[in-house]
């Protein structure tokens, strides 16, 4: 077909699913240029692309929007109004297909099955088989639909001036003395995060071995109070951080010097704005879904302890198996590398 005048991707949810197909919008946007881009997301997923240069227009979608018939047809009157010449489904589900169905536009691209999941692959005329094992690459391969080669997958995200503002003026107040280190304890599943009591240890350590300060990033009432227990049993090596939208999470990352995180969308988040990441690995290999890039280092279990994928949610020793020393490790392996950069 000829250079599409519009494009839509379809990249729903999670915040780090979300983040994950950034590299897609900025791949497009390079090779067409003139091209507009649209993207269609559910809930506060929208929030990090809001203000991506990549990124034209934001069909923000409530969460459960395919059980209201009337956000259905309003969305479809949306997506219409967009005349997409181009669909991508990057989430692979029944919601993504049925979204990428009401788009209209002639040429619809999706994973493959058993990518592609519940049917999505219906929606879709051009069905591609990946065969990446990171997701990022994943969604890059569907890009050959198009004529274009994978080439490096690029972030690019935008700058939140209020947010970069608000987190600066925080971390200035607390006069620290060097730049601290951001510790994210929570993560949607259980089976994905560290017990609490190693990230006070970690905090620890982490004063004694480099003089960093380490600062608990937290979202919501269940993970404020894990965060007020690791400072307190970190004998002053941490502090709370305050409450954050996603784009004042984005801008304190960056302000930071290290980002240690269970396999969720803040550590993703660092990753995407450019900051390095120890990321920690339980049931899901970070080789599928660790922060994208070289900077960063992954720490993982042994391998007896990984369960099968269909118990990656349930399990409950897999992050058991990372200890502290690894972990504080792996940080000084991250920050001796970007001294040296």
């Amino acid at each position: 077909m000829d250079a599409p005048r519009s494009i839509i991707i379809v990249k729903l949810s999670s915040i780090g699913d979300v983040l994950h197909a950034v590299p897609v919008a900025v791949a497009l946007k390079r090779h067409f240029a003139t091209a507009r881009i649209g993207w269609v997301v559910e809930g506060r997923a929208a929030d990090v692309l809001a203000g991506h240069p990549a990124i034209d227009h934001l069909f923000r979608l409530p969460r459960g929007w395919l059980t209201s018939p009337g956000t259905v047809w309003d969305l479809r009157h949306r997506l219409r109004d967009f005349r997409a010449d181009v669909a991508l489904d990057l989430q692979g589900l029944l919601k993504s297909g049925v979204a990428t169905w009401l788009t209209g536009a002639r040429l619809r691209i999706g994973h493959a099955p058993p990518t592609a999941r519940e049917g999505s692959w219906l929606a879709c005329t051009c069905r591609v088989k990946t065969t990446a094992t990171h997701v990022v690459e994943q969604h890059l391969d569907l890009l050959a639909a198009l004529g274009m080669p994978r080439g490096d997958a690029s972030f690019d995200m935008p700058h939140w001036a209020p947010s970069r503002a608000r987190m600066q003026a925080w971390l200035a107040g607390l006069r620290l003395g060097r730049q601290p280190v951001l510790l994210n304890p929570g993560a949607g599943w259980a089976s994905k995060r560290w017990p609490p009591e190693r990230f006070a240890v970690l905090a620890q350590a982490l004063i004694q071995r480099s003089g960093c300060p380490s600062v608990v990033a937290w979202a919501g009432a269940e993970e404020h109070a894990v965060a007020q227990r690791i400072a307190a049993e970190s004998r002053g090596a941490a502090v709370v951080a305050p409450a954050t939208s996603l784009q004042d999470l984005g801008e304190l990352c960056r302000l930071v010097r290290v980002v240690v995180s269970g396999d969720t969308g803040p550590l993703h988040l660092a990753a995407a704005v450019g900051t390095p990441c120890v990321g920690l690995f339980g049931p899901v290999p970070a080789s599928r879904n660790g922060p994208h890039g070289p900077q960063h280092v992954c720490v993982e279990p042994p391998p007896a302890l990984r369960p099968p994928w269909e118990d990656r949610k349930t399990d409950t020793l897999a992050m058991l198996g990372i200890d502290v020393e690894q972990v504080a490790a792996a940080v000084d392996s991250v920050l001796v590398r970007s001294q040296a950069a």
